[in-house]
């Protein structure tokens, strides 16, 4: 999902912060309570109970409900002005059952008591039943422990929401102004916020409630050449995180060899835009690249995207069954590859590892949306594919015991279903700087930043672009470069895999709208590398001939 959809989105939402607590009146929940999100977990437990003894009375054999409250706050300022301020505010139930082994799932909007609930737990059930005339074979769910009432927050130091408007649009203002008095002649800046209040309760005995907060500053510096009337862009190379307002508010510098590169811990978003506007500036004489064979050093905010499309999705399970067959595609990682225990995904330096539980990434929670605590684990390990991402009614399939936590549904209204987790390449086991990995390149180039992409349907053979490029000469970081890609297929670029920096350099960039299912949903997910050199790696030029 792009921004622009989410831009579309309108909304009430965050007025409602100021109204006042409403008590609890009978077995109706005020709608002002909803709204403000005062409501008490012993009644969210309530609202939960009615759903799940209404789906027992019917006949599930399983039930989950969710109950979720969704905020989303977006400051979009150009230049010297605010273009929007977009605040959009969703609550509402959704239901989950298994019926006569088949799925069924129901949604009400505004759910004020335990009839409303209720309901919507007997519809799913109706709903599983009537789908289970064409089940050829019943639901297995994997064992799930009921984990009580428990709870998770993400560990935000600021809450983004509670920060005056005012402040976040002097923020993005100053950024602008700062660009624009280096030599940006447009500059675009907004500030993405997100607020996730789910509690979830099961059959299995789980009652969880979960805070979660992500946090993503952007922009995009554009210059042009008043001659020839080219122009030249770059985008912010901050990460979206699954933190809050402090991530604005640390100033950290990481500089390699006098090139800016991604923040680690905080995003300094007023000196990246400076370098952005003289960066863009520079790209305008900078040399066009001759296509060839070339060693590529590989900054974390450019490989994010690399491992997102080429190890992120096609391990996801559901997409190996065809599952995602008729809108992105299938995989090439067939499970005929991993059962053979032996398949080369890349070199003995590549081992790729899925992780929910990362602070500070987007998907990090402490339950997954079906009431399963998450975990780390590898999906490729030494260069050989050892699994994949599977949740409850998958794992039987590739023999696991258990879910790997990794369900998730952007919505109340939306059903869950296997989602890709924080999907990462582990730091190399031996201490090595970014200086030392390149002193023995002879001719290669340093990319930084993610940028265009083309991959086909299986996730195999594609295409990628990024935001900075520099030569790579005898060892030294030299001129800019520009019109750069690369061109490879999964196994072919992870197998030229020869070196990887240490846990020191290993930061995280991530999607903050990855799209998926039909009809599509949207998750926010982080990948997170250390810098990596991939040796005699395709190079083309990119410039349009006219």
């Amino acid at each position: 999902m792009k921004r622009r959809n989410f831009l579309q989105l309108s909304g009430m939402g965050l007025g409602a912060a100021m109204l006042p607590n409403i008590p609890i009146m009978g077995n109706t929940v005020s709608y002002e309570a909803l709204l403000n999100g005062s409501m008490d977990v012993a009644v969210k437990k309530r609202l939960a109970d009615a759903a799940l003894n209404a789906a027992k009375s019917k006949g599930a054999s399983y039930t989950d409900i969710r109950i979720g409250r969704y905020l989303n706050q977006f400051v979009v300022t150009r230049e010297d002005k605010v273009q929007n301020i977009v605040n959009t505010e969703s609550y509402g139930v959704g239901v989950r059952v298994i019926a006569d082994g088949c799925w069924g799932f129901a949604a009400v909007v505004d759910a004020k008591s335990e009839a409303d609930t209720a309901r919507a737990a007997e519809e799913a059930v109706a709903i599983a039943k009537a789908n289970a005339r064409l089940l050829k074979e019943p639901v297995v769910l994997a064992p799930q422990k009921g984990f009580g009432e428990v709870s998770w927050k993400t560990p935000i130091v600021k809450n983004a929401f509670e920060v005056p408007i005012q402040e976040k649009v002097d923020l993005l203002l100053g950024v602008n102004d700062a660009a624009m008095k280096n030599g940006a002649n447009y500059m675009n800046s907004v500030l993405f916020l997100v607020n996730e209040q789910k509690y979830f309760a099961s059959s299995d005995g789980s009652y969880i409630d979960q805070d979660i907060h992500r946090t993503w500053p952007i922009f995009n510096v554009t210059c042009i050449d008043p001659k020839s009337g080219k122009f030249e862009t770059r985008n912010a190379l901050s990460a979206p995180m699954g933190m809050g307002y402090e991530y604005l508010q640390t100033n950290p510098k990481d500089k390699i060899s006098g090139i800016t590169t991604r923040y680690n811990k905080g995003y300094d978003m007023l000196e990246d835009a400076i370098s952005a506007a003289q960066q863009a500036k520079a790209k305008l004489s900078a040399k066009s690249v001759e296509a060839g064979k070339y060693d590529l050093v590989l900054d974390p905010s450019h490989l994010w995207l690399t491992i997102h499309e080429s190890v992120g999705h096609p391990l996801e399970l559901d997409r190996v069954l065809g599952y995602e067959a008729n809108f992105a595609g299938t995989s090439f990682a067939t499970l005929d590859k991993w059962e053979s225990k032996n398949f080369n995904y890349g070199s003995k330096e590549v081992t790729l590892f899925a992780d929910k539980t990362q602070v500070g990434s987007l998907g990090a929670v402490g339950w997954d949306d079906e009431g399963v605590n998450t975990k780390k684990w590898d999906l490729v390990k030494d260069g050989t594919l050892v699994n994949y991402q599977a949740i409850r009614d998958q794992a039987h399939i590739i023999g696991e015991k258990e879910s790997h936590g990794c369900c998730y549904a952007d919505s109340w209204s939306s059903v869950q279903f296997q989602r890709m987790a924080n999907v990462s390449l582990a730091p190399g086991k031996t201490p090595l700087s970014v200086e030392e990995m390149i002193k023995d390149v002879k001719k290669g180039i340093y990319i930084i930043g993610d940028g265009s992409f083309s991959i086909d349907q299986q996730r195999y053979n594609f295409q990628f672009g990024g935001q900075l490029y520099y030569e790579i000469k005898d060892g030294k970081i030299g001129e800019m470069l520009k019109d750069v890609a690369y061109q490879s297929n999964t196994q072919e670029f992870w197998n030229s895999c020869t070196k990887v920096c240490d846990d020191r350099d290993y930061r995280l960039g991530g999607s903050f709208f990855d799209g998926k299912g039909q009809p599509s949903q949207s998750s926010a997910v982080s990948h997170g590398s250390s810098t990596a050199r991939f040796d005699g790696v395709n190079v083309i030029n990119t410039a349009r001939k006219i």
